[in-house]
């Protein structure tokens, strides 16, 4: 017998337990599938949520071996990662009930197993007892995430060559981390292991760090991680790693053909992630990748059968919980028959390092690219008075406008609490706000907004405090 429902989620994780809440919601009997036994997806159990814990304590505790400086006499502070890991895992498993409790409030039907297609309306589930239960839908929708990539020939095994999950869990400080890719994931881990007292090196096959964000904020980002100890290896290929009784040794050859060799504890491979297709038995059913295996879809989210969606990391457009979660509502409200919609012009992204970077919109490189005629103005934390006092006054904003119109067309920041900021120009940007709408609106004194403001009134040459 099988168990019938109006709509299924294959995948509990930003987008597919958003999705699920939000069909219940809409009066759409609904079932969700995860064969994690925890839901939440990448994002909560070893992915956004540890991250920011393990990066909150590291920044604390660096602060903490600094607070002479500023006149609060402390004692000799030590580490204890045990403890350190022990508050992440309560933060993940405080998370993870509590989506299971979302899906008891809004009446969502939970199967812990792995899904497999038997046709384009049966699934088969089958639990860690291999016990199979079939699910019958009218509507599927698969948001089964992404994965870390390795490199050729070269395996993670989550002790020397880690991925970002292996970096999250480790038993104890390494001497020497080499992080293979300058994008946000290894720069958040590489500051994590940096503040614990890892010696941090970062091979990067482009002349930039963090590919995608506005060039100038990828410059003054890598002067901070410069300035906070980290070393950078850029336009350099990693050539081999081979694991030895001390960790491991790596290859590299620089631009100019030279080899470059590092002996170092761990090697964090953080070159991007790929969309978690397989083992669902999509063949079966026919459904059509692109060439990046990631599943094609129309601007409804459906795929080339008609009564199965795709959301999140296995379909096109940035790997981002907050991107998932976006496309969960839409879909939702699209399948009972509402207007979902996605504006993929304006979703944030952020760094969570110290200081934070955050941008939205377009980049100077992308409005050169499209013969785009703008405006700029920028901002120094130096010249903010809330940074002043309490001295954090590295990075700036910059905001880029229409050179006709006014209209705010991306906003790119570096410095404390960046990622916070980045919502106001969100819903500016939402509304077609001006640079002149958010100059002339009034923010509260003394703020880090405050600097948003400046940058604004900037773009026309009329910043009051610099």
């Amino acid at each position: 017998m099988s168990e019938k429902f109006q709509a299924v989620v294959i995948g509990g994780g930003p987008a597919g337990y958003v999705c699920a809440i939000r069909l219940s919601q809409l009066g759409i009997k609904t079932a969700c599938i995860d064969s994690r036994g925890t839901l939440g997806g990448t994002c909560l159990n070893i992915g956004c949520i540890p991250s920011k814990s393990l990066l909150n304590l590291s920044e604390n505790f660096q602060k903490t071996k600094n607070f002479s400086n500023l006149g609060i006499e402390v004692g000799q502070v030590k580490l204890n990662l045990d403890k350190i890991m022990q508050n992440k895992n309560k933060a993940v498993d405080t998370l993870t009930k509590g989506v299971e409790f979302l899906f008891k409030k809004n009446k969502v039907s939970y199967y812990k197993g792995t899904a497999n297609f038997k046709s384009t309306k049966k699934i088969s589930v089958k639990n860690e007892k291999k016990k199979e239960t079939i699910i019958e839908a009218e509507k599927i929708i698969i948001s089964t995430g992404s994965v870390p990539v390795s490199l050729p020939g070269i395996e993670f095994d989550e002790k020397i060559v880690l991925s970002s999950t292996g970096a999250l869990s480790l038993g104890k400080v390494p001497k020497k981390m080499v992080v293979i890719g300058g994008g946000y994931i290894g720069l958040e881990m590489g500051s994590v292991w940096l503040r614990f007292g890892t010696e941090v090196h970062v091979v990067e096959f482009l002349d930039h760090i963090i590919p995608g964000m506005d060039r100038e904020i990828s410059k003054e980002f890598m002067n901070v991680l410069k300035k906070q100890g980290m070393k950078f290896h850029l336009q350099t290929k990693l050539e081999s790693i081979k694991k030895n009784n001390n960790g491991a040794k790596i290859t590299t050859k620089d631009k100019d053909g030279k080899k470059i060799n590092f002996d170092c504890d761990v090697v964090l491979i953080s070159v991007g992630r790929k969309p978690n297709t397989k083992n669902l038995n999509l063949e079966k059913i026919n459904i059509i990748l692109d060439d990046k295996k990631r599943i094609k879809t129309n601007n409804n989210f459906e795929t080339n059968v008609k009564n199965i969606y795709a959301i999140g990391d296995v379909i096109s457009g940035p790997m981002l919980a907050h991107k998932a979660e976006e496309e969960g509502i839409a879909v939702a409200e699209l399948i009972a028959g509402q207007s979902g919609h996605v504006n993929y012009d304006v979703i944030p992204g952020v760094i969570y390092t110290s200081p934070e970077v955050a941008s939205i919109g377009k980049t100077e490189e992308q409005l050169k690219e499209l013969n785009k005629k703008y405006k700029v103005g920028k901002f120094p934390f130096l010249a903010n008075s809330r940074a002043k006092a309490i001295d954090e006054v590295e990075g700036f904003v910059k905001v880029l406008a229409d050179n006709k119109t006014d209209k705010i067309l991306g906003v790119h920041m570096i410095g404390p609490h960046a990622g916070e900021m980045i919502a106001e120009i969100g819903v500016a940007m939402e509304f077609g706000a001006s640079a002149e709408d958010i100059a002339r609106t009034c923010h509260a004194h003394p703020t880090f907004s405050e600097a948003v403001k400046e940058a604004a009134l900037s773009v026309d040459k009329r910043a009051i405090h610099s």
